[in-house]
């Protein structure tokens, strides 16, 4: 079975372009336990060496942010406060940009998203970049993967009526880039983090 997910060419568009257009995207996540599956509702696009809020500021190269100097459309995990969180690799090979995913609306596999995060209100399984992992089931494991196959992917979802956008979240040292409206949302929608 083909599975239609996105393609090579939707993660080379330009990174705050790609950080909208993952709007209404599926992000999906097989595990031996199933299927859990979101809307992506809520981004923040990263803008690499010239972002004082970004990982590879000043193209900072470790061990963490290898994956962003690659190819687009791979997976870029970490640990931030004990939480895993996940990133869309973007931008060129050699230019270090990400998509943070901030939040989903729940699609697939709810009773497994509930098991994982405990007894939460619906809206509280996966508003926030580490409620969303953990109800999905994405670890580090998932660093470097390709998003365009399993067990993590991403397919076309649906096109959001309304976008907005505004400050990034939890970068209150980054100087005056804690101020760019880097932070993309559905409009409305009641999974965006805050």
């Amino acid at each position: 079975m083909k599975m239609n997910t996105l393609g090579k060419e939707f993660y080379e568009q330009p990174t705050l372009k790609l950080a909208k257009s993952l709007l209404g995207c599926q992000l999906v996540k097989e595990t031996e336990e199933g299927t859990a599956s979101g809307f992506i509702v809520e981004t923040e696009a990263y803008m690499g060496p010239e972002d004082q809020a970004a990982h590879s500021f000043n193209n900072k190269r470790t061990n963490r942010t290898e994956v962003m100097f690659g190819p687009a459309g791979y997976a870029y995990t970490y640990v931030m406060h004990t939480h895993c969180l996940v990133n869309v690799v973007s931008g060129k090979q050699e230019k270090p940009e990400a998509v943070l995913i901030r939040a989903v609306e729940p699609v697939k596999g709810e009773e497994l998203m509930y098991l994982r995060r405990g007894n939460k209100k619906e809206k509280e399984l996966t508003n926030g970049p580490g409620k969303l992992t953990k109800a999905l089931g994405i670890t580090q494991q998932d660093y470097g993967r390709p998003l365009d196959s399993p067990p993590l992917y991403i397919l076309p979802g649906f096109t959001p009526e309304q976008i907005s956008e505004g400050p990034r979240i939890g970068i209150d040292n980054s100087g005056e880039a804690r101020h760019f409206p880097w932070r993309y949302w559905v409009t409305g929608n009641k999974f965006v983090s805050k």
